[in-house]
């Protein structure tokens, strides 16, 4: 079975994710942004091997860490969409912009697409490509704990930004209501900030897409 540890992560308080697989104890990091030696000592205490590194989208806050991590634990950066390329080549100029440690860019071993799987040891993970705050972000989602990280497109109780080059509000909402909601009602998000909330809730509650 999957589980999970979210970790918040940088000043934006970032909520990076653990992932490991209960059976073979291999695990992924879901956008490491920064705090490197935070994620890396849950890892070491939980006695779990690191694998991969997983990206909903490439702002600095999500993958502002992950060039580093990479290159020191040996392992391949898997995504985000490839429409993230330019925001990839940018972390270094928002590193300083944001006053984050200096961020090198990358090129993920695998860019991903909309119905693509990951594996995390044994477990899958479904991937929806979810423009919109950035054109290349995708969701990850198993159906096995019906949980979704969906980094920056949903929030309790609000969305993501899209006044950002690239940032489309229609196009997110679409994200959320044809990407999202047909993960059902019960599944549980983990946002890319703030806390955990369901769909059915948002569904209800959230004044951006409500009643959608």
């Amino acid at each position: 079975m999957l589980h999970y540890q979210t970790i918040p992560v940088t000043a934006f308080e970032q909520n990076c994710s653990v992932l490991w697989c209960d059976q073979t104890q291999e695990a992924a990091v879901v956008d490491p942004g920064g705090d490197l030696d935070r994620i890396t000592s849950f890892i070491q205490q939980k006695g779990l091997k690191l694998q991969q590194i997983l990206l909903t989208h490439a702002h600095i806050d999500h993958a502002g860490g992950t060039a580093t991590l990479a290159k020191e634990q040996a392992i391949p950066i898997i995504g985000p969409h490839e429409g993230d390329q330019f925001w990839i080549d940018g972390l270094p100029e928002q590193s300083q912009r944001f006053g984050f440690p200096p961020a090198g860019h990358f090129t993920p071993n695998r860019w991903l697409q909309d119905g693509d799987t990951v594996q995390v040891g044994n477990c899958v993970l479904s991937v929806r490509h979810c423009p919109g705050h950035t054109p290349g972000h995708v969701v990850f989602y198993s159906p096995e704990i019906q949980r979704a990280f969906v980094g920056d497109v949903l929030f309790a109780g609000s969305i993501g930004r899209t006044d950002f080059p690239k940032g489309d509000h229609q196009t997110l909402i679409n994200s959320i209501t044809q990407r999202l909601w047909p993960m059902g009602n019960e599944t549980i998000f983990i946002p890319g900030h703030g806390p955990e909330s369901s769909f059915g809730e948002e569904r209800q509650t959230n004044p951006f897409v409500g009643g959608t």
